[in-house]
């Protein structure tokens, strides 16, 4: 991670229009290169709205909002293609192609790439995802979990610094889920920014580093997630729930159990405790 701010966001309000109450109310935000962000809340807390600004699907009502050292107002969406790529909810929103090559491909060509170029990076999406034996098949001929990842390649093809992606993993199961999690934790390891808008508390708190919460369109908290996921004050706001992994680690902290990630970390510090540590007969 590099301290280079692709998105910058200051004192950000939105209605729909005028007299409407404000959807957002003074959001401030800065990602940095690098950074894989999770943005948690309810349903109707602002945070698919506060995406659509980074992409100009949204336009500030006040405020500024900045994504790679350039201001969204007075770009085009074309441009701003080049730059935020959006993997939305259902990928079968945003898939329409008749072979998964032509759906990868179909950005890069429309940015004007030239066909070599398309062609690379379509081969580097393909092999990122794991769908390079895929070319030739029909995306809707494959499972939820794979067409996700066709959309997400799809993106990735058009090789912007700022992915966001709208519940990557619902409707997935545990593998497919953890494909796609470890998918963009190896992109944002390349330099990439990641804003992964989601309600899987216990992928969140196991494979992203940064969290945000929003609740009545403010950020509520915004730093390390295993911090963010103990401020009782803040979920209680926003109506979440901390994380299986989060409460058992808390619980047994004081039998010597650390902060754990996932419940097969904590897991394998009950076996080690329970092995031989001070507090092991208690447990």
């Amino acid at each position: 991670m590099t301290d280079d701010a692709v998105v910058r966001v200051r004192n950000l309000r939105f209605s729909y229009g005028p007299g409407l109450p404000d959807v957002l109310r003074d959001v401030d935000l800065t990602i940095r290169a690098g950074e894989l962000v999770a943005l948690l809340g309810q349903n109707g807390a602002g945070k698919t709205t506060l995406a659509k600004h980074l992409n100009g699907l949204h336009r500030p009502t006040a405020g500024t909002v900045e994504v790679a050292g350039r201001p969204v107002q007075g770009q085009p969406l074309a441009q701003l293609a080049r730059t935020v790529g959006f993997c939305y909810q259902n990928p079968d929103h945003q898939i329409f192609s008749s072979s998964v090559e032509k759906e990868v491909a179909f950005g890069p060509h429309n940015l004007g790439f030239p066909p070599e170029k398309v062609t690379e990076l379509v081969t580097a999406a393909l092999d990122l995802v794991g769908l390079s034996g895929e070319r030739d098949t029909h995306p809707f001929s494959l499972g939820r979990g794979q067409r996700q990842l066709v959309a997400v390649a799809s993106v990735l093809a058009m090789d912007p610094p700022l992915l966001v992606i709208d519940e990557p993993t619902t409707g997935m199961d545990r593998v497919g889920a953890t494909q796609v999690m470890e998918l963009l934790t190896t992109w944002a390891g390349s330099g990439r920014s990641i804003l992964a808008i989601t309600h899987d508390m216990d992928l969140v708190t196991e494979y992203i580093p940064r969290a945000m919460v929003m609740a009545g369109g403010r950020i509520l908290a915004d730093g390390p997630t295993q911090d963010v996921f103990r401020r009782d004050d803040v979920l209680k706001e926003a109506h979440l729930v901390a994380p299986a992994p989060v409460v058992i680690s808390d619980r047994l902290r004081p039998y010597g159990l650390p902060r754990c990630r996932s419940i097969a970390e904590a897991v394998e510090h009950i076996a080690a405790v329970h092995a031989g540590g001070t507090c092991a007969s208690r447990l």
